[in-house]
């Protein structure tokens, strides 16, 4: 069993838009309509959490959710046969809003919330919970930001209660959280490069600056793997034996959702090499679920078929 671990999950409200006026002065006021919108439960380690149920495989989503859009996420979770364990908090889990414009669909605009404060009585009882998970959990992701009131420490804590348990650890987060995570030596470390692009204090900027962050991390124990999104349409992948750069030779005029194609990838890598696929295999496959994600208009698409016929289209070059 797979638990997946948001701390900070959303509500995702995505709106399609045939084009995006803004006004440049003072007297200006443009009303924008949008020709469709969505609601669903969000976050990465949701958006994980939906892709692998669809696609069969049990897990479990953990995490702090809390008021009205709270009900929201657990809601659409189970909706998706997604089995929740959340801790109910105060204030109100976050709205988070993307607005698509027509023909510029690869283009997100994204305004994130914060999230609710949350004490250090809702991390106690969270962290009693996931240990109880830990005995019954082969892997645990770890994906997000942090929500106000909640140590950067906290993901390295779970890392380390999960390592200790015999469960491997899938790290996907920025800043100080991904920074205090990496201490306890995840299995997979997936850096969240939206804000900045940075993994250690290494600049993430090209593809042989990604190598040498990605064997900093692996030669320091840091991490087993490292991957790194690159470019729309690929990643590079770091081990302790080898790199390589995995890309995918669908168009990037065919793309129409960007929103969750990024956790389908880390959720299709973690599906393969939860059944025992080779590395290799199990990165292809998941480029190619990142790649169906991203063809739909629908945030996740656990289409298996699709997938491995989508895999034809991914090729995985090793990095000298």
């Amino acid at each position: 069993m797979i638990v997946t671990v948001t701390l900070n999950p959303a509500v995702d409200k995505i709106y399609w838009v045939d084009s995006l006026r803004v006004g440049r002065v003072v007297e200006e006021e443009f009303l924008t309509r949008a020709t469709r919108s969505s609601t669903s439960a969000g976050g990465k380690g949701v958006n994980m959490s939906v892709f692998l149920s669809q696609l069969g495989m049990e897990n479990v989503a953990m995490g702090f959710i809390g008021g009205f859009a709270g009900h929201v996420v657990a809601r659409d979770l189970r909706d998706k046969g997604v089995t929740t364990n959340f801790v109910w908090t105060r204030g109100e889990t976050r709205t988070n809003a993307v607005v698509l414009e027509e023909g510029q669909s690869r283009i997100l605009i994204f305004l994130g919330e914060p999230g609710p404060t949350v004490d250090g009585d809702d991390v106690k009882r969270f962290v009693r919970r996931y240990r109880r998970m830990l005995s019954s959990a082969s892997w645990v992701v770890l994906a997000g930001s942090l929500p106000p009131g909640v140590d950067a420490s906290l993901y390295r804590d779970l890392a380390t209660m999960a390592r200790e348990a015999g469960v491997k650890v899938v790290l996907s987060a920025g800043g100080d959280a991904l920074e205090r995570g990496l201490e306890a030596g995840p299995f997979i470390v997936k850096p969240d490069t939206r804000e900045e692009r940075l993994l250690g204090g290494k600049s993430l900027a090209t593809r042989d600056a990604i190598v040498a962050a990605g064997r900093h991390i692996v030669n320091r124990g840091q991490a087993e793997i490292v991957i790194v999104s690159h470019e729309v349409t690929g990643d590079v992948i770091v081990s302790r034996d080898a790199a390589w750069e995995i890309r995918s030779s669908v168009p990037v005029s065919d793309l129409k959702n960007l929103v969750g194609a990024d956790d389908a990838f880390l959720a299709g890598t973690l599906f393969g090499l939860a059944h025992g696929e080779s590395m290799e295999s199990a990165l292809r496959f998941g480029l190619a679920a990142g790649m169906v994600t991203a063809e739909s208009e629908g945030k996740i698409r656990g289409d298996r078929g699709r997938i491995e016929a989508k895999m034809k289209q991914v090729t995985v070059d090793r990095i000298s």
